[in-house]
This record gives structure tokens, C-alpha cells and sequence, in this order.
């Protein structure tokens, strides 16, 4: 097995709405914001390797939305999907599955090219990966949540004949190295894999953990549709990744890509922050 870290670039989201009821004077020291009150999050994805199969975990914002939409993104930073792909020679020819933890446009939104008038799969070659509950959820979205399901992310891979469901009733292992938590405090039926590599199990924190500064029980996003699960999920997951001693591979986080736990008297904190190269 090999793993790869892939960047897509940076988007700012409202400080505020990333940190929930956490007071800006504390979170500020974590991760500063702007004159606007936006903070930088990279959208950093994850190419398995493993059992003849290319895996990509996650696929960035995209680039297909108008302009309007993406200016409320602020979109920065030189890299791109492809352009990480191709530095690691790679083409989006040659991934075999796209693995999405969840539907919301800056997890799927590169999963789906504009080619002139038409909505197509990215990655043609390759099966796209969910889960009934959760597409379910996506499709006939609630009132406070739809705006980050865009139709146009979603329902292409389904007319394309590309969508293939996980049952988690039919098991957790995607493969051999490569098992799935499931997490319903941020969106309905969220998929976290959990990938055995080099001796390590390295947990892909999706949108549970944002980022380190989320390590803190309380810090949980205003975006989550279920805070008091999130915070139940956290306590569990946390807990039984300090035991195990898991690595965290973080998606959001502007600068850290993975770090290992400690017990401290504050709580669970972070231990060693290092690349996903480095492990």
C-alpha cells in the first residue's frame, strides 16, 4: 500500500460558523481570521494505493460553479487536483474509485466537470462511493442544510451509471486495509476511513475534526446538523484513537496534515504534528 496526500488548494469559510459557540478571543489565537472574520481551510484529499485499486478519498471544490458562487469561497493557493494528481504521476484516468465521505460541495464538488453544457464524472473510469442513508439525505436535503448539496455535484454520478452504495449493515471494510466508521453529528450517515498503513491505523477525520484547533470537546461547527452527537462521536472517537493510538489525517486544517494524541489535564490533546510523508 501507498498513500498519498492530495492538495486542492484553500477556501475561507466564517470563523464564527467553523467554531460554533467558542468565543472568536479563543479561537483567534488557533486560527486567525481576516478583516472579514473568515479563516483559510485547505480542502486536502487522500490517494490510496492498495490491492491494484487507486482510491481517492474526497475530491475538493472543483471548479465548475459560476463565479459568484465561488466568490463567496475566496478560492487561493496554487493547487489543484489535477495538478496534484500529475505530481504524483498520476491522471485522472487512473483512479479506480472515488471514495466520498460526504456530499457537501467542497468534499464533491471536483467529482463533476463542466464539459460546454454538460455535467459529466470527473473520473470516468472510476466507481464513485457512498452510502444509501447519506445520499438519501443529500438528494431531498432540509431547508438548512440544501445549500451545500448542489444537485449538479450529485445527481451526474448517479445518471452515469458510475454510483455504487456501502451498506453498513454488509460490514465496515472497503478493503483489506481500508475499514469505515460511520458518523451522523455533522451530516447524515458521514464516512471516516480508517486505513492500516505501515504498521499505523491512520483515521481520516473528514468533516468530525476540521482541523487541530477542533481537538477541544466544546469546539464543535456551527454547520453540524447535530451538535450533541457530534460532541458524543468526538468523546468516542478521540477516546478510542488516543488508546489505539491512531494518526489523524486532517482535511481542513490550513497547515497541519496529521497529528498523534496525548492525555493531558485539559483533556485529549496533540501529541507530535508531522506529514503524511514522514509516517
Amino acid at each position: 500500500m501507498k498513500l498519498y496526500t492530495v492538495n486542492t488548494g484553500f477556501f475561507k469559510l466564517d470563523g464564527g460558523a467553523m467554531f460554533g459557540v467558542v468565543p472568536k478571543s479563543i479561537w483567534n489565537k488557533t486560527n486567525p481570521a481576516d478583516d472579514n472574520n473568515l479563516c483559510t481551510w485547505a480542502m486536502r484529499c487522500l490517494l490510496v494505493e492498495d490491492e491494484g485499486r487507486l482510491i481517492l478519498i474526497d475530491t475538493g471544490i472543483g471548479d465548475k460553479q459560476d463565479a459568484k458562487f465561488l466568490s463567496h469561497y475566496y478560492l487561493h493557493g496554487d493547487a489543484t487536483l489535477d495538478k496534484s494528481l500529475a505530481s504524483l504521476g498520476f491522471h485522472r484516468d487512473d483512479i479506480t474509485d472515488v471514495f466520498l465521505t460526504h456530499l457537501h460541495f467542497d468534499h464533491v464538488g471536483g467529482a463533476v466537470v463542466r464539459e460546454g453544457e454538460k455535467l459529466s464524472p470527473a473520473f470516468k473510469n472510476a466507481r464513485y462511493w457512498s452510502n444509501p442513508k447519506h445520499w438519501d439525505w443529500a438528494v431531498n436535503p432540509n431547508d438548512r442544510e440544501k445549500a451545500s448539496f448542489l444537485k449538479e455535484n450529485i445527481l451526474p454520478i448517479q445518471e452515469s451509471g458510475q454510483l455504487q452504495f456501502i451498506n453498513a449493515e454488509d460490514g465496515i471494510n472497503f478493503t483489506n486495509n481500508f475499514d469505515i466508521r460511520f458518523a451522523s453529528g455533522h451530516t447524515e450517515a458521514m464516512m471516516l476511513p480508517l486505513i492500516t498503513y505501515k504498521g499505523k491505523q491512520i483515521l481520516y477525520m473528514a468533516d468530525l475534526l476540521p482541523s487541530i484547533g477542533h481537538l477541544p470537546m466544546p469546539y464543535v461547527m456551527a454547520y453540524d446538523m447535530f451538535p450533541l452527537t457530534t460532541l458524543k462521536e468526538k468523546k468516542l472517537i478521540l477516546t478510542e484513537a488516543l488508546e489505539k493510538d491512531y494518526i489523524l489525517y486532517f482535511e481542513h486544517d490550513p497547515i497541519n496534515e496529521c497529528c498523534t494524541l496525548q492525555q493531558t489535564e485539559k483533556g485529549i490533546r496533540v501529541k507530535d504534528v508531522f506529514k503524511l510523508s514522514e509516517v
